[in-house]
């Protein structure tokens, strides 16, 4: 029972953060854009601090890259944005890379090994194909991450490349919302549904590809 305990109290603890996110706390990007720009010039810090220690509430990123748009505009925003969420990364990375590499060495046995083994030596290349293509949650490649041997340059590096470019989308998209011009909110969808769409068509490939890798090593 004590071995289970554990994992039990997470899964408690992660349904209870995602329906608190959803319901009690029911936040819209409107909400959070007219809160934070409440503190004036801090605005842009507090952002930023938010988007960082996001990922340990579970709050949802795309609802805070649109605030990020409508805030502060398609360009400082995808600025701010990526620099909140690569920080945000990086403190899940090191908060895993602390806490959960041993134990994961320890449970994964041989096929553990092998896939530690593919991220050390191609970290950068598989993180940033993580990153621009949604195979998995972007909190979970974080923390997945961390807990195997990656190292922190190679994936810092991979994850605000591999980012930028959804990043854009979101808080164009967000931007747009807030804005009166039809060519505006028109152009907005038209580059968040390309950019949405292109990694779809190479999802399937990059998995086999990362599969594939995976077995090699």
């Amino acid at each position: 029972m004590k071995k289970w305990s554990g994992f039990i109290l997470i899964a408690v603890i992660v349904a209870g953060l995602i329906i608190l996110n959803q319901t009690v706390l029911d936040l819209s990007p409107e909400r959070i854009r007219n809160w934070i720009l409440s503190v004036g010039v801090l605005a842009p810090i507090l952002y930023v601090v938010l988007y960082t220690f996001r990922p340990f509430i579970l709050f949802p990123a795309s609802v805070l890259s649109l605030a990020g748009g409508l805030a502060f505009g398609p360009l400082y925003g995808t600025l701010l944005t990526i620099t909140g969420a690569t920080a945000g990364a990086i403190l899940a990375f090191m908060f895993a890379k602390k806490a959960g590499a041993k134990r994961v060495e320890e449970k994964l046995g041989q096929r553990g090994e092998k896939l530690q083994h593919q991220l050390e030596h191609n970290g950068f290349l598989i993180v940033l194909l993580l990153r621009l293509v949604p195979i998995f949650n972007f909190d979970l490649i974080s923390y997945t991450a961390g807990a195997s041997k990656v190292r922190l340059l190679p994936f810092a590096l991979a994850t605000v490349i591999g980012i930028a470019p959804g990043t854009f989308a979101y808080t164009f998209l967000g931007f747009s919302t807030g804005s009166n011009s039809a060519q505006t909110i028109i152009l907005a969808v038209t580059i968040f549904a390309v950019i949405l769409i292109i990694p779809l068509l190479f999802r399937k490939k990059i998995k086999s590809y990362l599969q594939g890798r995976a077995q090699e090593n």
